[in-house]
C-alpha cells in the first residue's frame, strides 16, 4: 500500500480502537448532604466549599472535606434558584424568585447589596473570570450585565429570547462571548459588546434548560440539554449539531463537559446522572443516588470533582483517580485519558510507551509533592 493509504488505515485502526474500548470511569462519592430541594450548586476554586441554593429560600456553604455545614444564609422566603462565588472579592451573589439579586461577604456573612434586578424569577447568575461583570438571566426573557466596579450598575440588557432564559455559559476560550439556553427551544450566542445575539442554534424540539462550553481540547463545542429528553453537542463555529445523545427518560436539566476527563456529564428529572464518552458519545455509566430530580451541576478546571444538586440535597463525586487509567488491546495499542483528551500509543513503539509511562506516574508524584509541601 502507498504511505498515504497505510496512514489512512492506521488512522482507521486507531479510531476503531478508541470506539471499541470503554472509558473506565472510577467514581467516589465524597459528600452526601441531605437538605430541602437544591436548585443550584457552585464550587469554590481554591477552598473545599460548595455553595448550595435552596428552594426554601436559604443558601448553604458546605465543606466537602470536613463534611460540615459552614454557613447558612437566610436569604428570602422564596426560592433561591442560582448563586455563585465572586472569589476575587470574597463575595457570593444569589438570585431568587422575588426578582432580587443579593450580594454577601462570605467571611463576615454581611449583606452588601440587594436590588430588584429583573421583573420575573431569576434563573441563573454567572461571574466573568476576568472582568468585574456578573450576568443574570430571568423569566422576563432578558439577560443583564452588572458591573460591580460601578456599584452594580446594569450596563447592558441582552434581548432576543421569546421565553424564559434558563442558563448562561461564558466561553472559556473567548471570554468576550457567552451562550444562553431558553425555553423558546433555542441556544443563542452573544458578545458583551452588543445587546443582540450573534447567532442562534436550533434543533431541540422543546425548551432548552442547560448549556455549557467545552473547557479543554481544540474542539469548538457546546453541549445542551432540554425538555425533549435529549442532549445535543454543537459546533459553535460551523453552527451545526454534531451529535444527539439519547437515554434520559425525562427533562434534561443539566449538562457539562468534564474539565479534566473526556466525559460529558448530564442530569435529568428522571433522577439519573449519565456519563458519556466525549469522543465516541457512548454512554459509559448511569448513576442513581435515589435523591429524586437533578437540578444543578458544578465543576472547576483542574479538579476531578463534580457537585450535584438534587431534590433531596447535595452530592459531591470524584471522577477518575490520581493515576490515569490505561488499557491495552491484543495488538499492543495503549489507550489512556489525560486531561480532556484520549491518548493512544503502541507498546511496540518504545518512545511512545516511555511517554505513556511517564504520564501515568506524573500525577501521583505531583500529588505527593503537593501533600509534602502542605
Amino acid at each position: 500500500r502507498s504511505p498515504t493509504a497505510a496512514a489512512a488505515a492506521a488512522a482507521d485502526d486507531d479510531e476503531q480502537n478508541r470506539s471499541t474500548m470503554p472509558l473506565r470511569v472510577q467514581l467516589q462519592r465524597i459528600l452526601t448532604a441531605r437538605s430541602d430541594r437544591v436548585k443550584s450548586v457552585s464550587l469554590h476554586s481554591t477552598e473545599p466549599w460548595i455553595l448550595s441554593c435552596l428552594y426554601n429560600g436559604n443558601v448553604y456553604v458546605w465543606n466537602y472535606k470536613s463534611q460540615q455545614l459552614l454557613k447558612t444564609f437566610e436569604v428570602t422566603d422564596q426560592p433561591v434558584r442560582t448563586g455563585a462565588f465572586i472569589e476575587r472579592k470574597g463575595w457570593i451573589i444569589v438570585g431568587s424568585d422575588d426578582n432580587m439579586l443579593r450580594v454577601y461577604d462570605y467571611n463576615t456573612m454581611a449583606r452588601l447589596k440587594a436590588w430588584e434586578a429583573h421583573t420575573d424569577y431569576i434563573r441563573c447568575v454567572v461571574v466573568h473570570p476576568v472582568q468585574p461583570y456578573v450576568l443574570s438571566s430571568s423569566d422576563d426573557m432578558t439577560i443583564k450585565l452588572h458591573d460591580f466596579s460601578k456599584n452594580w450598575a446594569n450596563t447592558m440588557v441582552f434581548e432576543g429570547h421569546t421565553h424564559y432564559v434558563m442558563m448562561i455559559s461564558i466561553n472559556p476560550k473567548d471570554t468576550n462571548t457567552f451562550a444562553t439556553a431558553s425555553l423558546d427551544r433555542t441556544i443563542k450566542v452573544w458578545g458583551f459588546n452588543s445587546p443582540t445575539a450573534h447567532f442562534t442554534l436550533e434543533g431541540h424540539e422543546k425548551g432548552v434548560n442547560a448549556v455549557q462550553y467545552s473547557l479543554a481540547g481544540d474542539k469548538p463545542y457546546l453541549v445542551s440539554g432540554a425538555d425533549d429528553f435529549l442532549v445535543k453537542v454543537w459546533d459553535y463555529q460551523s453552527k451545526t449539531c454534531v451529535q444527539t445523545l439519547e437515554g434520559h427518560t425525562h427533562n434534561v436539566s443539566v449538562c457539562c463537559f468534564h474539565p479534566e476527563m473526556p466525559v460529558i456529564v448530564t442530569g435529568s428529572e428522571d433522577g439519573t446522572v449519565k456519563m458519556w464518552n466525549a469522543k465516541t458519545y457512548r454512554l459509559e455509566k448511569t448513576l442513581n443516588y435515589a435523591m429524586n430530580r437533578v437540578w444543578s451541576v458544578s465543576y472547576q478546571r483542574g479538579s476531578n470533582c463534580i457537585a450535584l444538586g438534587y431534590d433531596e440535597g447535595t452530592v459531591m463525586i470524584k471522577m477518575g483517580r490520581d493515576e490515569p487509567a490505561m488499557s491495552m488491546d491484543a495488538n499492543g495499542k495503549l489507550v489512556w485519558a489525560k486531561h480532556n483528551e484520549i491518548m493512544t500509543a503502541n507498546a511496540k513503539n518504545r518512545p511512545a510507551l516511555a511517554a505513556a509511562q511517564k504520564a501515568q506516574h506524573a500525577a501521583p508524584r505531583a500529588a505527593e509533592a503537593a501533600e509534602a509541601a502542605a
